[in-house]
């Protein structure tokens, strides 16, 4: 159970940095970023906890992609995983940060991301930002399992059936 929950996390954590790569290469770099303005991107990211999550979406995606060798290797020393978990680094977090910043500035104007970092360094938000970790992992258990339960019901697997007579699938599909 947890370990699949594990995969959906890091399947998720794939997709955002995929989207966000995407959403990059669309929108291009920005030529004339303000100094000024890259800089309270960068503060907003921070005071949000944009920049923390992207650790998470490190480390989900390091798990991800570690079962795909761990079966391969069912022995390795704790060593190992101490050293795989640096193989993605502060650096590269920066960089994502980096890539991510013509984003925010096009789509953002300086007044909005200056009161964002405003709302953002009240107590509420520094409360937010420590609870919200736990209440994701319990929600995100919550609704994967609500899926599960879902999708392995009679109820949805009857009209699951249903509606693949209704459009004929086999005969649609058969070579």
């Amino acid at each position: 159970m947890r370990l699949n929950l594990y995969s959906k996390i890091a399947g998720s954590a794939v997709a955002v940095l995929i989207y966000l790569t995407v959403v990059n290469l669309a929108f291009g770099v920005t030529a004339n970023l303000d100094n000024t303005k890259a800089e309270d991107i960068r503060k907003l990211l921070k005071v949000a906890g944009i920049h923390d999550q992207l650790h998470i979406v490190k480390n989900n995606l390091l798990n991800q992609y570690s079962m795909g060798f761990a079966g391969a290797y069912p022995k390795m020393p704790d060593a190992f995983w101490e050293e795989y978990y640096g193989l993605i680094g502060q650096q590269d977090i920066d960089t994502l940060v980096e890539r991510m910043i013509p984003v925010y500035d096009k789509n953002m104007s300086h007044k909005v991301i200056r009161k964002l970092i405003e709302m953002f360094e009240t107590p509420f938000w520094e409360e937010w930002k420590v609870k919200m970790p736990a209440i994701s992992r319990e929600a995100g258990l919550i609704g994967s399992e609500w899926g599960q339960a879902l999708l392995q019901s009679d109820t949805f697997n009857k009209n699951l059936q249903a509606l693949i007579q209704k459009h004929d699938l086999e005969n649609l599909n058969k070579k």
